[in-house]
């Protein structure tokens, strides 16, 4: 697996097969993004236009309304894609080796972290930093609460509140309240429009 090409290992990351993480073109990515982020993280927060400006470098694609408060982390950035009127508060972090997408008017709490990489359960492969990706995919209109953390191949639907704290391992249906760990549904939202 080391000795495949750039292309080639990048595509394996993307498509969910097994890769070396220690790949040279993947570390570079990695300190790419790095330094960009260390640019974002040291922006003076009144330099709103710089800090958009990187932040726009840095995503594969994002709506025209977004804000990331300082600090932010995330592997690539490139596989991060948000939709319009996107709010991210304190120290947000993205592994996203795999694709992340999220709809319009998702609000992250602080201290989220959404993990797209996955690691053997053996420990020779794990120490010879073999890993596999799975994307997450966050619907419309989401409330992650402070301290959530979402785990990789999990999709939440539409219109969904996770409360501060939970562990979601698994896929949440639309218009739900869940909280815990693992996180579990405690609520059923009803989302019909009032007239």
């Amino acid at each position: 697996m080391n000795e495949m090409t750039n292309e080639e290992i990048w595509e394996a990351m993307l498509s969910g097969k097994e890769y070396y993480a220690s790949h040279p073109a993947l570390i570079r990515g990695l300190e790419i993004t790095r330094e960009k982020l260390w640019e974002f993280n040291n922006a003076r927060p009144s330099d709103n236009e710089r800090m958009r400006a990187i932040i726009h470098d840095l995503l594969g694609a994002h709506g025209d309304r977004f804000h990331f408060n300082q600090p932010f982390r995330c592997d690539y950035g490139c596989n991060i894609y948000i939709g319009e009127n996107f709010f991210a508060n304190f120290n947000l972090t993205i592994l996203d080796e795999a694709e992340v997408r999220m709809g319009d008017n998702v609000f992250i709490g602080p201290n989220v972290s959404i993990y797209t990489a996955c690691h053997p359960l053996e420990a020779i492969p794990r120490n010879e930093l073999i890993e596999w990706a799975e994307p997450v995919t966050i619907g419309n209109n989401v409330w992650i609460g402070g301290s959530s953390t979402i785990l990789p191949g999990v999709t939440i639907g539409d219109n969904v509140v996770v409360g501060a704290g939970s562990v979601v391992t698994k896929d949440i249906p639309s218009d739900v309240v869940v909280a815990g760990n693992p996180a579990r549904i405690i609520k059923h939202i009803d989302n019909t429009p009032r007239s």
